[in-house]
C-alpha cells in the first residue's frame, strides 16, 4: 500500500497542475536564484476567479472543495465562496489558517498553508494534528511583494528544506485571486474561535462555510476592511459535531463575530479606531456572523449570531 501523501505533497500536485496552466490562469511562474518556485497570483499579474479558487484550494492543502456560488448582499447580487470538508482540522487549521507571520527586512508577509505543518513551531500544534515531516513545502502568501532570495534562505533554514522544494504563491488582499482566498476562511475562523474559547477540536467531525465575496477595493487597507466585513457580517459556517448539547448551548454564543464589543461597523472603521493595529482589536471579532453546530451525537442543532446585511452594503458599496 502506498504511504498516505503528507498535507504538502497533496498541496504541491495542486501547484503543478496550476503552474501547468499559468497563461489561462492569468498567473506567472518563476524560479528564484536558489531555485525555488514562486507563483505569482495577483502581485504583478492580473489573476482572477479561477486563480483565487486554486490559490485557496492550495491554501487547504486540497483537503477541502472551494466553489463560488449565487448569492446577494442585501439587494444586490454578490457571489458566495463556499468552502467544504470533513478534514476540517487538517484543512483549516493545520494548513489555511494564517499563523506565520514572515518578516524577513522589509519584506512581510502572512504565511498559510501547508508548510506551516512541516514548520510546526507554532504552539496550535501543541493541540491539534498535523505537524508532519515532508520531502516539499507549500505556502500562501498574502503581501504586495514576491519574495527575494532573503526571503527563501529564511525559509529554508526555519523547514530545513533546500530551495528547490519549496513553492510559494503569492497574492495581495487587493487582488481578486487575494480577496477571494481571504473569503474562503469563512470555516477556518471559526474553527479558530472554537479552539480559543477552549472547544476540543477533536468533537469537530465536518464543515461547511459561505461568505459573500466582495466588490474590488482600490488599495490594500480597504480590501483587508472588505475580506472581514465579508465574514464578520456575512459569513455562515455550519458545523457537524459529536459533543454535549449543554456545552453548545454554553459555548455557542461567544462563536460568532456578534460575541464582540467590536461588532457593528464596518472593519476599515474599527481598524482606524485601533491605529491600525490588528491586535488591539478585540480577538471576539475575527468570526463568522452566524454559526449552526448539527449534534450527530443526538440530532439536535444550535444556532448562534445573525447576518448583519445593513453593515455590508456600507462596507461594499458606500465608498
Amino acid at each position: 500500500m502506498a504511504p498516505t501523501p503528507t498535507l504538502n505533497e497533496r498541496a504541491n500536485r495542486l501547484a503543478d497542475h496550476v503552474a501547468a496552466n499559468a497563461s489561462s490562469l492569468r498567473i506567472a511562474v518563476e524560479k528564484t536564484s536558489a531555485g525555488a518556485r514562486i507563483i505569482d497570483c495577483g502581485v504583478r499579474t492580473e489573476g482572477g476567479l479561477q486563480a483565487g479558487l486554486a490559490l485557496a484550494r492550495i491554501c487547504l492543502a486540497g483537503q477541502a472543495e472551494v466553489s463560488l456560488v449565487p448569492g446577494e448582499t442585501g439587494e444586490m447580487p454578490c457571489p458566495l465562496v463556499q468552502v467544504m470538508t470533513d478534514h476540517p482540522i487538517l484543512a483549516c487549521m493545520a494548513a489555511q489558517y494564517a499563523g506565520w507571520q514572515i518578516e524577513v527586512g522589509k519584506f512581510f508577509a502572512m504565511g498559510s498553508g501547508p508548510m506551516r505543518a512541516a514548520y510546526g513551531k507554532e504552539e496550535l500544534f501543541d493541540h491539534i494534528p498535523g505537524r508532519e515531516t515532508a520531502p516539499c513545502a507549500v505556502g500562501v502568501l498574502e503581501t504586495r511583494k514576491l519574495p527575494d532570495d532573503a526571503v527563501i534562505d529564511h525559509l529554508c533554514e526555519k523547514l530545513n528544506l533546500p530551495a528547490k522544494s519549496i513553492t510559494l504563491l503569492a497574492a495581495p488582499a487587493f487582488s481578486l485571486a487575494g480577496s477571494l482566498q481571504v473569503v474562503a476562511r469563512s470555516l477556518e475562523t471559526a474553527l479558530h474561535k472554537l479552539h480559543v474559547l477552549g472547544f476540543d477540536l477533536a468533537k469537530v467531525i465536518s464543515g461547511f462555510g459561505s461568505a459573500p465575496l466582495p466588490p474590488p477595493a482600490k488599495d490594500e487597507l480597504r480590501a483587508i476592511g472588505r475580506t472581514n466585513d465579508a465574514i464578520l457580517y456575512g459569513g455562515r459556517v455550519t458545523i457537524w459535531v459529536r459533543a454535549d448539547d449543554a456545552q453548545l448551548a454554553e459555548i455557542g454564543p461567544q462563536v460568532p463575530s456578534t460575541a464582540s464589543h467590536d461588532h457593528g461597523a464596518p472593519f476599515a472603521e474599527i481598524f482606524a479606531r485601533y491605529n491600525h493595529d490588528f491586535y488591539k482589536v478585540d480577538p471576539l471579532l475575527f468570526s463568522p456572523a452566524q454559526v449552526v453546530f448539527n449534534n450527530l451525537d443526538t440530532g439536535k442543532s444550535h444556532c448562534f449570531g445573525r447576518l448583519a446585511p445593513d453593515v455590508l452594503d456600507k462596507s461594499f458599496f458606500g465608498d
